[in-house]
């Protein structure tokens, strides 16, 4: 079969490959939602609550939902729009950005990275670029669309915006000094989105692994199809948008820096009988050379020890690429301290 799933059509079952053993497939197809998840109002007249909020959401939950955001209705729909149409382009052109190396700047595959060894294929296409700096990295991007690198140009611009914003709270919130996310500890700036076309039985597979996020920090447009599903007290419970909301998950990367004093969530996607459903993830990530460890503010001052002992965002990856499941929690696990 074609590998990317965009360019299928009449799809009448699900493919062998995409068929999930029963101990990992979803098997339901309703789940309950969750309707507690924290959403926070940045246009809110009281900065220190909101601070407060996002410190809390943090802790507690491990993401939350903002709105008032100052990321455009408009510009949101437009990039959203720009992703629908580039999934249906034709599959001659998406070939010119497939590949499976981590390394390049601007690529297009289906399933994982590993799809040529893996057991199990997941029921998506992933299309993923570096943004940052914009002016290095923009001609690599896709033209057509014909307005793609204009819009994602902005919306790259704006959610990245709206990162260090929220990074700048966590700072206040934490007692850092502030900018202290600036710099190499953020250097790398992705956008991926995820593309599901309609699954003739969702119960078989899903859409993406069991994982949770190995960067500093996620911002998530969610498209108005439900899909993502986040492990909460041992159960799988469904994340539906708030209309117009971005949605924000610390990566195990500010766990880290945080001391453990933050959540970082497993979630995965699960697919639907109906319709397809797209979704933009802004990623925020330390660079090869940055070096991560425990805020010594939150330790040193407070003659708390560190959970976590220092290292290199390769060295973390090498731990996390090791394995079958390549588990990013299990990876962070390599770096603790022992008691």
């Amino acid at each position: 079969m074609e590998v990317l799933t965009s360019n299928w059509s009449n799809v009448e079952s699900v493919p062998k490959t995409y068929i999930f053993p029963l101990d990992s497939r979803p098997g339901k197809l309703e789940f309950p939602v969750c309707n507690n998840i924290p959403v926070i109002d940045l246009d809110h007249n009281h900065p220190a609550e909101i601070i407060q909020q996002v410190i809390s959401a943090c802790q507690k939950f491990g993401f939350f939902q903002v709105i008032n955001h100052g990321v455009s209705e408009n510009l949101m729909d437009e990039t959203m729009n720009m992703y629908k149409e580039f999934f249906k382009l034709p599959g001659e052109y998406k070939a010119k950005f497939y590949s499976n190396d981590i390394n390049k700047s601007c690529r297009i595959y289906s399933s994982t990275l590993s799809y040529d060894n893996e057991e199990f294929h997941y029921w998506r296409d992933n299309f993923t670029h570096r943004c940052h700096p914009l002016e290095e990295n923009i001609q690599s991007w896709p033209n057509m669309p014909i307005k793609y690198r204009e819009v994602v140009g902005e919306y790259s611009i704006e959610t990245r915006k709206l990162l260090y914003k929220i990074l700048e709270m966590i700072c206040k919130g934490l007692g850092l000094e502030s900018g202290y996310f600036e710099g190499e500890i953020s250097k790398t700036h992705l956008i991926s989105v995820n593309h599901h076309i309609p699954c003739p039985d969702p119960s078989l597979t899903l859409g993406m692994p069991v994982h949770s996020d190995p960067n500093l920090i996620t911002l998530l447009h969610q498209c108005d199809v439900p899909g993502l599903q986040i492990l909460k007290d041992g159960q799988w419970i469904g994340v539906h948008p708030v209309t117009d909301s971005l949605i924000v998950i610390p990566g195990l990367q500010l766990k880290v820096i945080s001391n453990d004093r933050f959540i970082t969530p497993v979630h995965r996607v699960v697919t639907h009988a109906k319709e397809a459903r797209t979704t933009i993830g802004v990623f925020l990530g330390p660079s090869p050379e940055s070096i991560i460890k425990p805020a010594t503010a939150l330790v040193n001052c407070s003659n708390i020890e560190p959970v976590f002992r220092a290292f290199t965002y390769p060295e973390f990856f090498k731990a996390f690429s090791a394995g079958a499941k390549c588990d990013a929690q299990v990876a962070l696990n390599h770096f603790r301290n022992k008691p």
